[in-house]
């Protein structure tokens, strides 16, 4: 059985499970605070779970051994895509409050204050770390030797797609970042987003521009549809490209913004928690 497989039904499961808690512990956000996560913001949150399932557990999710593009395509929505719409949704709050009382006291609580924890808080949202192992792990998990190791491999292939979901989660960070972290809604952040683009650009228009294999496993394999080894590494590469340049500027194009307006207004809290307060 394949890692696609395996993991249909307990991230199925797992996926329904946590959006029950998210939206329970909305609710109860409302009804013991008076605040609320916007409903349309909210909907981000089963969608980008949504994506990570489609992207592991889904039918479609098995054409990655056969087609590069869609390989890409898994990549794109677990480390650019999900995790963007899964912070967005400011699950936090409303993660804590759809917890059981005796949980989040017995388990959550004394968790949260060891020292392992408060150290990954303290790097949370920090632009150079962020920054530096998202794209680090972008680029090892594309080596050649690594990507062939990984496709031939179900428990490594696993660990890519959780290296890839984590380093998702790192990158958008510093959109996200705790009340410690100054760096969002600074010119900084543009810059951040803006060089971001580069490697992957570089990477992506390695693989158009290419005139060989770069990865030698789907010589191997037995193609899904008419394209040849080389228009599909080609068609990966566009696709990334195109996606990531999307993706990014986007978001960075809205900050100068809100910057910009930020500035005219005399106003710093360029982004608001996502938490409406009647």
């Amino acid at each position: 059985m394949t890692s696609h497989g395996l993991m249909l039904m307990p991230l199925t499961i797992l996926s329904l499970g946590i959006s029950i808690v998210y939206f329970h512990g909305r609710h109860k956000l409302h009804i013991h605070t008076g605040r609320s996560v916007p409903l349309w913001r909210s909907i981000c949150f089963p969608f980008g779970l949504l994506l990570v399932w489609l992207a592991t557990s889904s039918p479609v999710a098995a054409l990655d051994d056969q087609l590069l593009t869609a390989h890409m395509v898994q990549h794109l929505l677990l480390m650019s895509v999900a995790p963007f719409l899964i912070l967005f949704s400011r699950p936090k709050m409303p993660l804590l409050y759809g917890l059981p009382v005796g949980f989040v006291r017995k388990v959550v609580g004394p968790v949260s204050r060891t020292r392992l924890v408060h150290y990954i808080s303290s790097l949370w949202g920090r632009l150079v770390f962020c920054g530096v192992v998202s794209i680090g792990v972008l680029l090892l998990w594309h080596v050649p030797f690594v990507f062939n190791a990984a496709l031939k491999s179900e428990p490594l292939h696993m660990v890519e797609h959780g290296s890839f979901l984590a380093a998702g989660f790192l990158f958008w960070a510093p959109l996200f970042p705790s009340h410690s972290v100054k760096e969002s809604g600074t010119w900084s952040l543009v810059l951040y987003l803006f060089l971001a683009t580069l490697p992957c650009d570089i990477l992506s228009g390695f693989l158009v521009f290419c005139d060989r294999v770069v990865y030698s496993v789907y010589l191997t394999r037995q193609h899904f549809s008419n394209w040849s080894v080389l228009d599909d590494q080609q068609c990966a590469g566009a696709l990334m490209w195109t996606s990531i340049t999307i993706l990014y500027l986007v978001p960075a194009a809205a900050l100068t913004i809100r910057l910009l307006g930020a500035k005219e207004t005399g106003s710093e809290d360029v982004f608001d928690s996502g938490v409406n307060i009647p």
